[in-house]
């Protein structure tokens, strides 16, 4: 086998083998505990993810890529703007409070569709979630970094235990580099968790119980992604 039939062979497989990515929009409830088919008690995150609707689809002839936008969460038509109400009337549904892009989606939908849990995720695979971590504040470098202090109180060190010690050299450098870890704003950041595990859906309640950290406090948008 020549060279080029073996990158073409190897960029076939690479395209069939990648992932689509797929989610949905969901709120964040809180917390519980469930016991699984051992007997064991999962402590387990409680989301509500949709029914999400389609309000736009985007193509590669007309947009360059194919993908679906979703809407989630009721929103009072007063607080939409105008541009809003009439992207949500294009759809035939309700202004929502969150829209979200998913590209390359594998579910052949149309605008005003909706979709729900059990047509994206099923019970004990393990998915993605994407949220606004909660903001704790101006923190020092123990809580922000996990530093271990410098040492113990002795000395005279009474007021050094959670100090980050030195940040720089004196005569050379003589200057604190860029990106060194210190104090500051804690949280409040837009990040992404993985291997997160699906315990169980309830289709009924379009509720997910999903085991792992999933980022955001109660009441927050969380977006799901396989």
């Amino acid at each position: 086998m020549v060279l080029s039939e073996v990158i073409g062979t190897y960029s076939l497989l690479k395209g069939q083998n990648r992932s689509t990515v797929k989610g949905l929009i969901g709120k964040k409830i809180g917390m519980t505990s469930i016991f699984d088919a051992t007997g064991r008690n999962q402590a387990c995150t409680v989301i509500e993810l949709g029914p999400c609707v389609v309000t736009q689809v985007k193509t590669s002839d007309s947009d360059g890529y194919n993908a679906l936008q979703l809407a989630f969460g009721e929103m009072k038509e007063k607080n939409a703007s105008q541009p809003l109400r009439g992207h949500f009337a294009a759809a035939g549904t309700e202004p929502k409070r969150k829209l979200v892009e998913f590209r390359d989606f594998e579910i052949d939908k149309s605008l005003g569709d909706t979709i729900r849990v059990e047509e994206v995720f099923e019970e004990g695979e393990k998915i993605s979630a994407v949220g606004i971590s909660k903001g704790k504040g101006f923190q020092g470098v123990v809580k922000r970094h996990g530093f271990g202090g410098v040492g113990q109180r002795t000395h005279g060190q009474h007021n050094r235990g959670r100090a980050p010690g030195s940040i720089g050299a004196s005569s050379y450098p003589s200057k604190v580099f860029k990106g060194m870890r210190m104090a500051g704003q804690t949280g409040n950041k837009r990040i992404k968790t993985g291997n997160l595990r699906v315990i169980r859906i309830l289709p009924d309640q379009n509720v997910i119980l999903i085991k792992g950290a999933v980022p955001g406090h109660k009441g927050a948008f969380v977006i799901l992604e396989k």
